[in-house]
């Protein structure tokens, strides 16, 4: 058996508690004017935007959220050396908090563990920006810059979340039809699969002919292209499929 590629969606983190976003009662469903928490443009130019955008992301589900089960069977299939690749639409960072490695994460639409300066482009661990909030609302760089006489960049500093109107992360894309590429399988955990260009890895392994298999609550936008489809909780299924599949490779 050669290694499984992986997408997970919002499905894989409400089955561990957030809320998710776009569903019936998600929270941009029911609070659409939410969504300018991640508006790129209100951030960059209204302090008062910026300063709720950082308070609401500290208060969110989504801060203070742990790893479910089904988290933790993609670090066990992983564990196995049966995991290519961890693509996931999610910028919760729960699977880094599970363990599964750097190498095979690939944040589709970013991460908010860890942050940076948009100035000078330093990176920041999120968590000693939140523990400070309190105190530094609108936190910005203070890295110093030698080149400046030793002054602080004085940046503006923003999660890795890729907010609307930004770029996905360079080179996620890629690494992730890469390593799809290379997999004998492709398995779908809770996405409904709207969302693009990461919906679009799913049509993208139909085309090499790597088995696909769905697992989601509802329908998706891609189920004729799957060859097995799961409609049990995740929380039960994963696990379930990755005992599985390690007991088929012994």
């Amino acid at each position: 058996m050669g290694k499984i590629a992986v997408l997970t969606g919002a499905g894989i983190s409400t089955s561990a508690g957030i809320p998710d976003f776009r569903g019936p009662d998600g929270v941009w469903t029911k609070h659409p004017e939410q969504m300018n928490v991640y508006d790129i443009m209100s951030f960059m130019t209204d302090q008062e935007a910026r300063e709720y955008s950082w308070r609401w992301q500290k208060e969110s589900p989504v801060w203070g959220a742990r790893p479910g089960v089904a988290h933790k069977a993609l670090v066990t299939l992983e564990q196995a050396g049966l995991l290519s690749v961890l693509a996931t639409q999610n910028f919760d960072a729960l699977h880094e908090k599970a363990g599964n490695s750097s190498d095979v994460i690939v944040n589709l639409h970013g991460t908010i563990g860890t942050s940076h300066c948009m100035t000078c482009h330093a990176q920041y661990d999120t968590a000693d920006i939140m523990n400070n909030l309190d105190q530094d609302p609108d936190p910005h760089c203070h890295r110093k810059l030698p080149f400046k006489g030793n002054m602080p960049c004085n940046g503006l500093l923003k999660t890795d979340v890729t907010y609307f109107g930004e770029a996905l992360p360079e080179g996620a894309m890629d690494k992730a039809m890469q390593r799809i590429s290379e997999s004998s399988a492709l398995w779908v955990v809770g996405s409904t699969l709207e969302v693009h260009p990461a919906a679009s890895l799913v049509p993208f392994a139909a085309q090499l002919g790597i088995p696909i298999t769905i697992m989601n609550m509802g329908a998706t936008a891609y189920d004729s292209l799957a060859q097995k489809l799961i409609r049990e909780p995740i929380q039960d299924a994963l696990p379930a499929l990755v005992e599985q599949t390690i007991a088929q490779a012994k």
